[in-house]
């Protein structure tokens, strides 16, 4: 990458892109919601079961201007985009968003809140991991929080979670793909005692969509 590109990417007016595509939310709040996605590369927590691994590094990822991401999204009737990763906020998303919702597109941001908030959202889905805890700024904007339940002592964490976003804000419980058969059980029964919790399930995973 040379300095020009580096200036740009600083600006938010370049970003590394691993994959762009229109499809149908599978997850939390706005499933089965059509939206276009942009997946941004890079990411500092690095999950053991993160599904996306090829999105971490960033330096594999082509840099894209974001006023073509914007004009991507622009195309398709659905009129919104998720933008997630990787981790999005590794970056400055101001620009992008900005001419996002100057062509009327509604932003849905996917983040761990590992970084500080850039940008001006319409939902912001927080799913914390413990290797990167949300900043504060995030708890307090989130919309949804969407922990991922891998096994029990994790229902404790979102609880811990839980307490720190808005009364406003929807909390789900999501199995962990690779072992959901045994982990769905544990939340629907922890569900069924805590109702302030829903069940996210990755529905675009049953439908062998993207």
């Amino acid at each position: 990458m040379n300095k020009e590109q580096k200036i740009l990417l600083s600006e938010g007016k370049l970003l590394p892109i691993l994959e762009e595509f229109y499809s149908i939310q599978g997850e939390g709040f706005n499933t089965g919601q059509a939206a276009w996605f942009a997946r941004i590369g890079g990411c500092d927590v690095g999950c053991r079961w993160c599904d996306v691994k090829e999105s971490w590094n960033a330096e594999s990822c082509p840099p894209v201007p974001a006023d073509q991401i914007i004009r991507n999204a622009s195309i398709y009737p659905a009129k919104s985009i998720v933008i997630t990763g990787g981790e999005p906020l590794l970056y400055n998303l101001a620009y992008l968003t900005k001419g996002l919702h100057e062509m009327g597109i509604r932003i849905f941001l996917e983040t761990s809140g590992s970084s500080q908030l850039t940008g001006e959202w319409d939902w912001i889905c927080l799913s914390p991991k413990k290797e990167s805890p949300p900043l504060m700024e995030i708890f307090e904007k989130a919309s949804e929080l969407k922990v991922i339940i891998e096994d029990l002592p994790d229902f404790d964490w979102a609880e811990e979670n839980a307490v720190m976003v808005g009364d406003d804000c929807y909390l789900y419980l999501q199995p962990e793909w690779s072992i959901s058969e045994s982990m769905i059980p544990l939340i629907v029964k922890y569900i069924q005692a805590h109702p302030k919790w829903r069940i996210s399930l990755q529905s675009h995973k049953y439908m062998h969509i993207p």
